[in-house]
């Protein structure tokens, strides 16, 4: 292979380029220090030729025609110049002696040109064998020595001191690429000097080697800016390395490993991150991995967005995602009501003076805000649901207990007290379908069931407070009533609508003009459409308990959305119209206190779970 004479020089300089860090490029001189005959390498050395004289050869007449057929036997057997006979030295001396003859002249020609062959083949030579430039130097010495003026002698030694120039350019870019100035800014260092030595000598393997050489450096210095996470040193490495051979795919397959490297520490820190999350102080350390991320990712690298967004859904709402639906395995068997995550925001809490209907116990208006979402069940605690609970436990529910509670009557048209009515009763008394809101239930059955869940589920389930439910209520809205204002122009829930009638016919007297819901009494949970964050049966079909003492205004009351629990407080807070409350009781500002122990059929409840 052409190559391989100096495949071993050509891996020493790159293995001694490689390992140095990029420095100051010097600017060389190319033209400095040049001389005829130089040495190599050191590890190649060629020691100089010494000027060739030609031995001495006493010609005469005696014996020159002798001399003439040694001359011409010399040069058929090829033997030009190693001594007195060989073919140069006796047609040089016989010239000397007879410089008119013919023959001798003609001779000595074809020696001479058989001279400049085998120099120029020892030329030729020097990317097999480096050493074959002595040879050429040899050859450059005796065609000096016996023929200066010769035309043909004068062009090869130009083409022998090209050579040497190459050369000596060569030793100059291999010691610049051994000192790490490789000279990629085109200001000389060893790129100058290789491609100055394939100037005086097309295809000298030797600095095309050394042009490789200097490529691989550039690409080395990526490889150890990436290694180090410096990609966009990578980058500026990479595009130095594409011009230095620009038709070659050397620089281009190093971009394609590092690009390959490059995707998997990104993705290593998205999953270091994203492992990170559930664990206690997991998002912090999500939050470095993802400045490290960010650092070495290429812009709008999905990665990054992608654990980016992780952390902040992470943030607000651990594990889950805003409008998520889920249920909890319990551990008694089956499953938990079905959870909707609702997005973390801000909201005005109450009513403003001038809302009709609004009373001082809505006010002051204050601004709160939620920096967490929170996971609600989706429609009221049903009987069916709380019936598991009663079975599971020894919790003896406050109506049952008490043997009455405040059901329906349709002959009087009111709320009146009902012997043997208790949470498996409808709102008349009846006996209750399983998908019905469970209503005849106290606040404090209501936290029982909740605390029931959260022991079998082991996640902390309770009531909301009653900034979480009017926060869940309005769904974004700012107006009296989450729809808006006045009566709702669709069927949005179970409400008391100026349409509806009782199964013998009677109508509400404070009822929403022109709306009807075809109810009377809860109606089954989810019949009506869900509001913007996923929660039916919200603004109707029963009111809530949620998880607050009953406090006349919201002065002095918890800013961050906590539930304001006095201990020991019997008067606890309910939430949300119901489907016999007057369009007063529907707004979303309005509250009211209850007895603790209260039972009735116009109370429900659902729980919420911290996320």
């Amino acid at each position: 292979m052409r190559a391989q004479a100096w495949a071993g020089l050509a891996v020493a300089v790159l293995l001694a380029a490689c390992t140095r860090e990029p420095s100051t490029p010097a600017t060389p001189n190319p033209a400095a220090g040049r001389t005829p005959i130089v040495t190599i390498s050191a590890d190649q050395a060629v020691s100089p030729v010494p000027a060739w004289q030609p031995p001495a050869i006493a010609v005469d007449e005696a014996n020159a025609k002798a001399l003439k057929s040694r001359a011409d036997a010399a040069l058929a057997a090829g033997q030009l110049y190693a001594d007195a006979d060989s073919a140069i030295p006796l047609y040089y001396a016989l010239l000397q002696y007879a410089p008119n003859d013919v023959k001798v002249a003609a001779g000595f020609e074809r020696a001479l040109a058989m001279l400049i062959v085998q120099g120029d083949q020892a030329l030729d030579g020097i990317d097999d064998d480096p050493l074959q430039l002595r040879g050429a130097h040899e050859a450059a010495a005796v065609a000096r020595a016996v023929a200066p003026e010769n035309k043909k002698v004068g062009a090869y030694l130009q083409r022998v001191d090209r050579a040497d120039q190459a050369q000596e350019a060569n030793r100059l870019g291999e010691g610049e690429l051994n000192a790490g100035r490789i000279g990629e800014d085109g200001k000389g260092g060893a790129l100058g000097y290789f491609r100055e030595a394939l100037e005086l000598r097309p295809g000298d393997v030797r600095a095309s080697q050394g042009i490789a050489a200097a490529e691989s450096a550039l690409i080395r210095r990526a490889e150890v800016a990436a290694d180090r996470d410096d990609y966009a040193g990578a980058e500026r490495w990479l595009a130095l390395a594409a011009q230095v051979r620009p038709k070659m795919s050397t620089a281009a397959d190093a971009q394609g490993r590092i690009a390959t490297q490059r995707a998997a520490r990104v993705g290593r820190l998205r999953d270091l991150g994203l492992a990170a999350l559930p664990r206690p102080r997991g998002i912090e350390e999500a939050r470095v991995l993802l400045a490290n991320l960010l650092r070495i990712a290429p812009s709008g690298d999905p990665a990054a967005v992608e654990l980016r967004e992780r952390i902040e859904l992470a943030t607000h709402y651990g594990l889950f995602r805003p409008g998520q639906a889920f249920t909890e395995a319990m551990q008694s068997g089956g499953r938990g009501p079905t959870m909707v995550v609702i997005p973390h925001g801000a909201f005005r809490m109450g009513a403003e003076a001038e809302e009709a209907g609004s009373s001082d116990a809505e006010r002051p208006t204050r601004n709160i805000r939620f920096d967490r979402g929170l996971a609600v069940s989706r429609t009221e605690i049903t009987v069916g649901e709380f019936r598991r609970f009663m079975n599971a436990t020894k919790h003896r529910a406050r109506a049952s207990r008490r043997g009455y509670s405040t059901a329906y009557d349709e002959r009087s048209g009111n709320l009146v007290r009902r012997g043997n009515v208790d949470w498996q009763s409808d709102y008349a008394g009846a006996k209750a379908g399983d998908d019905l809101p469970v209503v005849h239930v106290s606040a404090k059955d209501a936290m029982a069931y909740a605390a029931w869940l959260s022991k079998q589920t082991g996640h902390h389930y309770r009531l909301p407070s009653e900034a979480e439910f009017e926060y869940m209520l309005r769904a974004g809205s700012a107006q009296a009533y989450p729809w808006g204002e006045g009566a709702p122009l669709t069927r949005v829930g179970n409400l008391t609508g100026a349409l509806d009638a009782s199964p013998t016919g009677r109508r509400w007297n404070n009822a929403f003009a022109g709306y009807g819901d075809n109810a009377w009494g809860p109606a089954p949970v989810g019949r009506y459409r869900a509001n913007a964050f996923g929660l039916h049966d919200i603004a109707g079909n029963v009111s809530e308990w949620v998880g607050d003492c009953w406090h006349d205004s919201y002065r002095r009351a918890p800013r961050n959305g906590e539930a304001w629990v006095n201990p020991g407080c019997r008067t606890r807070v309910l939430r949300g119209g119901s489907w016999a409350s007057s369009p007063a009781q529907t707004r979303s500002a309005w509250r009211q206190g209850s007895d603790a122990d209260t039972t009735s059929a116009r109370i429900g409840f659902r729980v919420v779970r911290d996320i």
